[in-house]
């Protein structure tokens, strides 16, 4: 992917804070020498921002920019992500949204200085606090990648930890560098999983699998996530930018809005029974016969030529 054209990008201004993010100790220590930024642009904006933007040839790049902390997530930049995947849903000239970041680390989790410094100051707790935090905090953030109506995906470089992990679990489609660890780094912190892994986690591995990270907090390589299903390509760092690109191309010539229906019925497939299944089915397959590229796919077949897809 090509750099933007200046003034393309949009940017959270950096803070500048010794922030202690989750997980950051543990997965440090695992990330190797910075490799690639793997298809990320530079910034059109100012120096010092946090979540870069750029949307070209129907591709929507988000990327996280605090390498000096790892990638941790501050709560202004989680809302301009969810913000950032509402406009690629609406936007009919997004056809695919990537998630990367720039540094050694993908996402080392939620920035929690914040917490830790109500916590030394002797705040007092109040009963739903926490709850209300989470659920339209992370939690909203991982729904935003999964109710996005686009294809979304996650190429990570180095380490993913906790809310940084779920983040590459709810994208569709995961490119991994061979260094890129995974840790449900919240039982390492004496904390219960949040940020959806414990619906993410048992739907993708399988329930005692599940229990077996979030029990211990192991570090998880990219060979075994990939075992697992978790991602779907492990390569070498210097192959992933190109690897995320040829996904990206992919899917940026695709039909997308059948893509949106089908990611909606396997993201729904678990939570339903058969009955319900097939009919979600059969209603989607009703809405997209109505659709430019249905038309267009069929009609390429027949003239055996390649379909000219316009997204919807």
């Amino acid at each position: 992917m090509s750099a933007p054209a200046p003034g393309s990008a949009t940017t959270v201004p950096a803070v500048s804070d010794g922030t202690a993010a989750l997980g950051v100790s543990e997965v440090a220590a695992a990330a190797t020498p910075a490799a690639p930024t793997p298809a990320v642009s530079t910034p059109a904006g100012p120096l010092g921002t946090t979540v870069l933007h750029t949307v070209e040839r129907g591709i929507a790049t988000i990327t996280l920019n605090r390498p000096e902390a790892a990638n941790a997530i501050q709560p202004a930049m989680r809302d301009v992500i969810i913000d950032l995947l509402a406009q690629a849903d609406a936007d009919p000239e997004v056809r695919v949204v990537v998630l990367a970041s720039n540094g050694r680390h993908f996402c080392s989790g939620a920035d929690v200085t914040g917490i830790a410094a109500s916590r030394a100051q002797g705040a007092e707790k109040r009963v739903t606090d926490a709850m209300r935090r989470i659920m339209t905090g992370a939690q909203r953030l991982v729904s935003s990648v999964l109710d996005c109506g686009k294809p979304v995906i996650a190429v990570v470089q180095g380490p993913a930890a906790g809310l940084g992990a779920h983040l590459a679990y709810a994208s569709d489609l995961v490119v991994a560098a061979e260094n890129a660890i995974f840790v449900e780094s919240f039982v390492l912190r004496g904390l219960v999983v949040d940020a959806g892994g414990a619906y993410l986690l048992p739907r993708r591995i399988g329930m005692q699998k599940a229990k077996e990270l979030a029990f211990f907090g192991e570090k998880l390589p990219a060979s075994e996530a990939l075992t697992l299903g978790l991602v779907n390509r492990v390569v070498p760092a210097e192959e992933l930018a190109a690897t995320a690109a040829e996904f990206a191309d992919r899917l940026a010539g695709a039909a997308t809005s059948a893509i949106a229906l089908t990611k909606r019925l396997f993201n729904e497939s678990p939570d339903v029974d058969r009955a319900a299944a097939f009919l979600a089915e059969g209603m989607a397959q009703e809405l997209q016969s109505h659709a430019h590229d249905s038309t267009e796919g069929v009609t390429a077949f027949v003239q055996r030529r390649s379909p000219d897809y316009r997204g919807y």
